[in-house]
C-alpha cells in the first residue's frame, strides 16, 4: 500500500560527478544524441490540486541525470502550465522544440485519462515513459499509447543516462520497447546505490509551489521536498514502501550527510518535506543531520514521516525542535492490537499511547495515518479511530481504506479470506458486509467525529503558533473560503464522474473482473 502524495522513489549510479552542476539553465555536451529533452509531469486538474503543494521531485531526478548529456533539459509540470494542458498546444511545442520526451506516470489515479493524454502527443518524437504506475502497467501503457517508444521499469535515473548516451535498447537493463511489431522486455536492472545521487537542480523549475487553486494563492509559504535515505527495515504487511515497482526489496540506504546539507542550501522554499520512508530509522544519523541544520543556520520548517518509535529518542526530539522540525506524519494504522498484529505493524495500542504521551510534550503538529476496512474489522472498531486519535493527542488524521498492492504480502491474506474482494491491484478492498456505500458512510462519520469545530480551531491555533501558517494566511483563507469550498465540491463531482465512467467502461483485454477471495479460494481448492 502506498500513500499519496507522495514520496520520491528514485536512485542514481555514479557515472559522473553528480554534485558538480555547472551553470544554471542550458547544459551542453559534445556529441549529444538529443538536443532538447522535455521532462514532463502530465498530471493536472482538480484531483491533483493537493499534490500541487509539492514539485514532481522524482521527475526532477530524471532531469538531473540527463544534465550534461543532452543539449538542454526543460522540466514541465502541467499543473502549472494551463495553456499546455491542451494536448494540441503541447504537441505543437514538442514538434517545434523537443527531440526527446520523458514522462512520469506515477499514480493509479486517473491512469486511463493520463494514457489518453499521452497517446495524443507526437509519435515521431522519441517518447520514454517511466514511474511507479508505468512499471506496474507496462503492457497496458504500450497498448493504450501506441506512440510511446519505450517504458523504463523501476528506478529510471541509470536507465535514462544510457538512453540519452545512445546505448542500444537491447543492451539496457530495465527497459521495455517496441521491436518488429512486438514488445521486448529486457531483464531487470540491479537496484542502484543511493550513495551517489544527483539532487534536483531547482533552477530548472518554472514555478514556485504553494497552496492555491486557479491562480488564487491561499498562503504565502512555499513547499519543497528532499530525499536523504531510502528503504525501511520494517515489514508491515500493507506497505510496499520498501519495494520498488518491480517488487525488488530496497535495503535501507543513506545519502552522505554532506550531500544532504549541500542540497538543503539550494532550497529556497519555506516548508520542506523529508520524503524518507522513516526519518528516524537511524536515530544517530538523524541527530547529526539536525546538528548540521542548526550549525549552518538553515531556517526552514521541516516535515517528516516517522514511526511511533521515534518517541524513544528524546535527545533526537529535542534536536528536531531546535532544527525547525514542526510537523510529524506518523503511521498509527489502527487502535486495535488484533489489527496491528494482522498488519504486522510491530507495535501495540499501549505502545502507541506511551509514545504519544512523550510526543505531546512537544509543540509539534502530530498527524496520524489510519487504515479502516481491515480484514474482520467491525463498524464499531472502525468508528473508534476518531475517539482514539483524540485520546492520544493527534492534531489531525488521515484515513484510507485497506488496499492491496501488487507485491504486498497482504494480498495473499485478502485472497484467502472469504467474503473480501477488490477490482484491481491498488484498489480498495471491500467485503460482502462492507461494500463501497457502507465504507463511505463510515468514512464520513470518522471525519465528522474527529474534525469538529473545536478541533479545527485547535489546528488553526497550533499551526499559527508553531509557524506553519501566519495570521494573514488564516485571515486570507477565511476570505477565500467560498473558493475553497467550490474547489472541494468540484473535486467531489469529478471523482464521482470518474467512478461512473469506470463502472461503465469495459475492462481492457487481459484484466480480470473484480477479484473475490471466495472465488479465489474455490479455485485453489
Amino acid at each position: 500500500m502506498k500513500r499519496e502524495p507522495g514520496v520520491v522513489r528514485t536512485t542514481l549510479r555514479a557515472a559522473c560527478n553528480f554534485f558538480a552542476f555547472g551553470e544554471q539553465g542550458v547544459y551542453t555536451a559534445p556529441m549529444t544524441k538529443y538536443k532538447h529533452a522535455l521532462a514532463l509531469s502530465p498530471y493536472f486538474g482538480h484531483s491533483t490540486d493537493t499534490r500541487g503543494l509539492f514539485p514532481p521531485t522524482g521527475l526532477e531526478y530524471i532531469a538531473a541525470s540527463m544534465k550534461g548529456l543532452v543539449g538542454k533539459v526543460t522540466v514541465m509540470d502541467l499543473r502549472q502550465e494551463i495553456p499546455l494542458q491542451d494536448p494540441r498546444a503541447l504537441s505543437a511545442f514538442i514538434r517545434r522544440e523537443i527531440d526527446l520526451v520523458c514522462i512520469s506516470v506515477g499514480w493509479r489515479s486517473r491512469f486511463e485519462q493520463i494514457c489518453e493524454f499521452i497517446s495524443q502527443l507526437p509519435g515521431e518524437v522519441t517518447t520514454i515513459v517511466g514511474g511507479y504506475q508505468a512499471t506496474l502497467e507496462v503492457e497496458e501503457m504500450f497498448e493504450r499509447c501506441p506512440n510511446i517508444t519505450a517504458v523504463v521499469r523501476g528506478e529510471g535515473e541509470e536507465i535514462i543516462k544510457e538512453v540519452v548516451t545512445g546505448v542500444p535498447f537491447e543492451e539496457i537493463r530495465g527497459l521495455s520497447y517496441r521491436r518488429d511489431g512486438r514488445i521486448v522486455h529486457n531483464e531487470n536492472q540491479a537496484l542502484p546505490s543511493l550513495e551517489h545521487i544527483a539532487y534536483p537542480d531547482r533552477s530548472l523549475r518554472r514555478h514556485e509551489y504553494y497552496w492555491g487553486h486557479n491562480g488564487v494563492r491561499y498562503m504565502r509559504y512555499t513547499f519543497d521536498t528532499i530525499l536523504t535515505a531510502r528503504g525501511c527495515p520494517f515489514k508491515c504487511k500493507f506497505c510496499t514502501f520498501s519495494l520498488n515497482p518491480l517488487g525488488q526489496k530496497r535495503e535501507y540506504t543513506e545519502r552522505p550527510l554532506e550531500s544532504v546539507l549541500a542540497e538543503l542550501k539550494t532550497i529556497t522554499a519555506d516548508i520542506v518535506l523529508f520524503s524518507d520512508d522513516n526519518f528516524a530509522t537511524n536515530p544517530k544519523r538523524a541527530e547529526q543531520l539536525c546538528d548540521l541544520i542548526i550549525e549552518n543556520k538553515i531556517h526552514k520548517t521541516f516535515v517528516v514521516q516517522a514511526r511511533v518509535d521515534i518517541a524513544r529518542h528524546r535527545r533526537l526530539l529535542d534536536k528536531c525542535w531546535q532544527a525547525g522540525f514542526r510537523l510529524f506524519l506518523i503511521g498509527v494504522e489502527s487502535p486495535h492490537d488484533r489489527i496491528l498484529a494482522q498488519l504486522r505493524k510491530g507495535i501495540t495500542q499501549q505502545q502507541v499511547r506511551e509514545a504519544f504521551a512523550v510526543l505531546t510534550q512537544y509543540d509539534f503538529h502530530l498527524h496520524g495515518y489510519f487504515i479502516y476496512g481491515n480484514l474482520g474489522e467491525t463498524e464499531e472498531e472502525m468508528l473508534y479511530i476518531p475517539k482514539f486519535a483524540q485520546e492520544i493527542g493527534l492534531d489531525s488524521i488521515s484515513f484510507q481504506k485497506l488496499r492491496v498492492e501488487k507485491y504486498s504480502s497482504l494480498k495473499e491474506a485478502v485472497d484467502n479470506t472469504p467474503g473480501y474482494y477488490y477490482r484491481n491491484i491498488g484498489d480498495p478492498v471491500f467485503s460482502d458486509k462492507y461494500g463501497p456505500k457502507e465504507l463511505k458512510r463510515i468514512r464520513d462519520r470518522i471525519r465528522s467525529e474527529f474534525y469538529t469545530v473545536p478541533q479545527l480551531l485547535r489546528i488553526a491555533g497550533k499551526a499559527r503558533r508553531i509557524g506553519l501558517v501566519t495570521g494573514r494566511d488564516l485571515a486570507g483563507v477565511a476570505l477565500k473560503m467560498p473558493l475553497i469550498v467550490g474547489q472541494v465540491i468540484a473535486n467531489h463531482r469529478e471523482r464521482k464522474k470518474r467512478r461512473r465512467q469506470a463502472a461503465r467502461a469495459p475492462k481492457p483485454a487481459g484484466n480480470a473482473p473484480a477479484v473475490s477471495s471466495t472465488a479465489s479460494a474455490a479455485n485453489k481448492s
